[in-house]
C-alpha cells in the first residue's frame, strides 16, 4: 500500500514540528443548521482536518453531512470509523482503525476484513491508525460499544509499549483518544510517554475543552489535536484553540 498524500503531508508535518488542528463532527450532533456554523468557523481559524464519525452513526446522515461539507469547504474530510458501514466515499481519506488498547477481534482485525474490498475498489487514501482509548473518568460511548476496557489513566508506560507495538505492526499513526464525553483529557505524562515511544504521527482527542488542555496536549508532544463536544457546546472555543495551534506554528514561523 503506497503512502498517501495526506499521510506524507502529516509526516512533513511532524518533520518541521508543524502542529495541526483537526474538528470531529458527530453526524448524530449536527443538523445543517449547525454544520454550517462549524464550516464557517472553520474557515476563519485554520482548521486543518475534518474527521467525520461517531459510534451511533447512521449512514444516510453522514453522507447528507460530507455532502454538504465537500461542496463548502476545502479542507480534507477523514473518515473516523467505528463500523465498516460508516465507509462513503465522498470523503477524502479514512483513519483505518485498530483498536489496539483492547482485546476486542472485532476492532482489531474483524471490521477491516469485510471493509477491505470495498476499500480496496475507493479512492479513498488509507491511514492505518493505531487507535487507543484512554479511561478519563467515565465510560464512553466508544469503550462501551467496542466492549474493551480503556487504558488505565495513571499507566503511561503501559500506553508507550501498546504504541510501540503498533508502530512495529506497520501502523502509520497512533490516536491516543480519552472519547466523547471525556472528564479530563489524556495526560501530559502518557503524551510524552507515547511520543518518546514511537516517531510516527501522533494524534490527541478527547477531553479538550479549554486552551490551556490543548496547549498542554501539544506541548507534551502531540502532532494533531482533536476537538469536537466543546465545539457543539461553544463554537467560539474553535477560535481560541486554533490560536493556540498558530502560537506553537509562529514559533517555527509557519503561517
Amino acid at each position: 500500500m503506497r503512502l498517501t498524500s495526506l499521510y506524507e503531508t502529516l509526516i512533513k508535518r511532524r518533520a518541521r514540528g508543524q502542529k495541526s488542528l483537526a474538528v470531529l463532527l458527530d453526524p448524530d450532533n449536527l443538523d445543517e443548521a449547525s454544520c454550517r456554523q462549524v464550516l464557517h468557523l472553520s474557515e476563519l481559524h485554520a482548521v486543518d482536518y475534518f474527521f467525520v464519525g461517531g459510534s451511533l452513526v447512521t449512514s444516510a446522515h453522514q453522507a447528507s453531512l460530507i455532502r454538504l461539507i465537500k461542496s463548502l469547504s476545502a479542507i480534507p474530510v477523514l473518515l473516523f470509523p467505528s463500523h465498516s458501514l460508516h465507509l462513503d466515499t465522498q470523503a477524502d481519506g479514512i483513519l483505518l482503525l485498530s483498536l489496539i488498547s483492547g482485546r476486542n477481534p472485532d476492532f482489531l482485525i474483524g471490521q477491516h476484513v469485510i471493509s477491505a474490498p470495498l476499500l480496496r475498489a475507493s479512492n479513498l487514501q488509507i491511514l492505518p491508525t493505531g487507535y487507543m482509548l484512554v479511561d478519563t473518568g467515565r465510560q464512553t460511548t466508544a469503550s462501551y460499544m467496542s466492549g474493551t476496557t480503556p487504558l488505565p489513566y495513571d499507566k503511561p508506560a503501559i500506553a508507550a509499549c501498546t504504541a510501540m507495538a503498533g508502530e512495529q505492526l506497520g501502523l502509520r499513526l497512533v490516536f491516543l483518544d480519552g472519547g466523547s464525553g471525556a472528564m479530563y483529557p489524556v495526560s501530559s505524562a502518557m503524551i510524552r510517554a507515547v511520543r518518546q515511544a514511537v516517531d510516527i504521527p501522533l494524534i490527541i482527542g478527547g477531553g479538550i475543552n479549554t486552551a490551556e488542555k490543548a496547549h498542554a496536549a501539544l506541548a507534551a508532544g502531540a502532532d494533531v489535536i482533536v476537538v469536537g463536544n466543546q465545539i457543539e457546546k461553544a463554537p467560539e472555543f474553535l477560535g481560541e484553540v486554533s490560536k493556540v495551534v498558530r502560537t506553537f506554528n509562529t514559533v517555527l514561523d509557519i503561517i
